[in-house]
């Protein structure tokens, strides 16, 4: 390859979903320039541009907000803060109203009040406004130029990122004063819904700056589909009977612990579906909130209200689970200097504790973290000098610069990880004789993509790092378990089925050649980072 294409910026933001787009609006307002770089297409990647979404939008009223913060405490095992559910709650109300005003969101309207309706977005749409808004602004957005390593200076501080332009076919290094990353979750290529982007990229290039991570045991949600189908919109099973392949009735399969239910019978059994529990009034708001989720069914020539059709889970990991980088102030900084999170690169152990779902929460923590994360890198970036190429040095490694040259390809690295993260047996029915051998073979796995995962030239490279950061994820995830020895939220041991008392704390860890746990007060909100 030629030298890589440079350009400098104030705010470098990794990501082109959500979180990406509002950390880009907001630091676009503090005053500082800022380069957006997608690894896909901004406003139509991610898990978001595919799909309808409901939003956590509570009116500024007592008791509304109070029962809005009630609602998942229990489910996520106590562990959301209140002050942090405030924040969210109060940004988010913001956040939607602009939407509709400045972002041009075309809400539709209660006929009967004349009022928009601003609970929840069609996701297509959303994007495309956003892309729109964040153009307006005069964000540099550079599609399809995926990160592989950020940059930092000779103080540790986050400075930059450099990666690869697919349609260019060139390398670039983004010179900035602070970055963003707003990159998503992990869901292991699990074929999930949107999710292909999100290989926990943004993960690894933390662990690599030495970010700590939190609540990464939370990171083990999987979504009811269609055997064979990609669209989750586990929601809409809520108005579902299940059903055993000679047709009894799956006790149990409807409840909060559905879908542990049918992934016990999976194991055994094909599991079938019907929606027979939404009528017409219900039914047409479905079809109307989710179309592409009916498409599957129209080609096929089934009516999932009056026919019953086979189920699957698919993995969605860290982009429905809680788990990720930890954020330490209320600008969503990490522990290390001049790095930021936001969305589902971050932890949303602060709003949902234990335990997420679909959209709401978690599209409401997407505008929130990222507004604080893009307006907090903006206030540091505009204090620091402009950041000196000459002066930064890339900090990747796997997938990246081998240590020798004992060969492993990034597919079969893909699928040793996928081997011990996707199964539900292991990641999602927990115990301890499973998740241990599961972690050991990561281990192993790791050690040889250090050792020989080289991705050579262009996209060779992007598939190396997205082997490479799939297996960092899937280790911090079972340490963490291991680490976290009760039944809390989504983590649900085999081995220790009771929620222990004395583990009313957060799983803290990081690291890559030894990954390290520790432990942390609950609705801890008193860290600081060193500037």
């Amino acid at each position: 390859m030629s030298e890589p294409w440079q350009i400098s910026t104030d705010v470098l933001v990794i990501g082109g979903g959500p979180a990406a787009c509002w950390a880009a609006v907001h630091a676009r307002e503090t005053g500082a320039d800022v380069v957006l770089v997608d690894k896909g297409y901004c406003g139509t990647s991610g898990a978001t541009a595919p799909s309808g979404t409901g939003v956590w939008y509570v009116a500024p009223e007592a008791t509304a907000r109070a029962n809005a913060k009630a609602s998942r405490e229990a489910l996520g095992g106590h562990l959301a803060d209140h002050y942090w559910m405030d924040r969210v709650l109060d940004q988010t109300y913001s956040n939607m109203n602009r939407l509709a005003v400045e972002g041009r969101y075309p809400f539709p309207v209660d006929p009967v009040t004349g009022e928009q309706l601003r609970t929840g977005v069609q996701g297509p749409e959303y994007m495309r406004r956003m892309r729109a808004w964040v153009k307006r602004l005069g964000v540099q957005i550079l599609d399809h130029s995926p990160a592989l390593e950020l940059l930092v200076d000779a103080d540790g501080v986050v400075r930059g990122a450099a990666g690869y332009q697919r349609q260019a076919d060139r390398d670039y290094r983004v010179a900035a004063g602070a970055v963003v990353l707003a990159s998503g979750g992990c869901a292991f290529l699990s074929r999930a819904l949107g999710t292909n982007v999100d290989t926990g990229d943004g993960a690894l290039m933390a662990a690599e700056v030495g970010a700590r991570f939190s609540g990464m045991e939370f990171s083990n949600a999987y979504a009811i589909v269609p055997k064979g189908s990609t669209i989750t919109k586990t929601a809409y099973y809520g108005y579902a009977t299940f059903f055993h392949e000679d047709g009894r009735v799956l006790e149990g399969a409807g409840s909060t612990k559905g879908r542990s239910v049918i992934a016990r019978t999976l194991l055994s059994e094909k599991v079938f579906a019907q929606l027979d529990r939404a009528d017409a009034t219900v039914q047409e708001q479905m079809r109307l909130g989710q179309p592409n989720f009916f498409l599957q069914f129209d080609r096929r020539g089934i009516d999932p209200f009056t026919d019953r059709f086979e189920v699957d889970l698919l993995a969605e990991g860290t982009v429905r689970g809680t788990g990720g980088i930890d954020i330490v102030d209320d600008d969503c900084a990490t522990t290390v200097p001049g790095l930021y999170a936001a969305g589902d690169a971050a932890t949303r152990e602060r709003i949902c504790g234990g335990f997420t779902g679909g959209g709401s929460h978690n599209s409401a923590w997407a505008m929130s973290s990222g507004s604080w994360a893009g307006r907090g890198a903006a206030e540091f970036a505009l204090r620091e000098r402009p950041a000196d190429h000459a002066a930064l040095r890339g900090t990747g490694q796997a997938g990246l610069r081998p240590e020798a040259t004992e060969s492993v390809t990034a597919e079969e690295a893909v699928a040793a990880a996928q081997a011990e993260l996707i199964p539900f047996e292991k990641n999602y029915l927990r115990h301890g004789e499973r998740i241990e051998p599961a972690l050991a073979a990561l281990d192993e796995l790791w050690d040889r993509t250090v050792q020989g995962l080289d991705g050579g030239t262009g996209e060779g490279r992007v598939r190396a790092r997205q082997a490479a950061a799939i297996t960092a994820v899937g280790r911090l995830m079972y340490r963490s378990t291991l680490a976290r020895t009760e039944t809390r939220g989504m983590s649900k041991r085999a081995d220790h089925p009771g929620l222990d008392p004395a583990q009313h704390h957060h799983i803290l860890s990081g690291g890559l050649g030894t990954v390290w746990t520790g432990t942390s007060e609950a609705a801890n909100t008193t860290v600081a980072v060193a500037r």
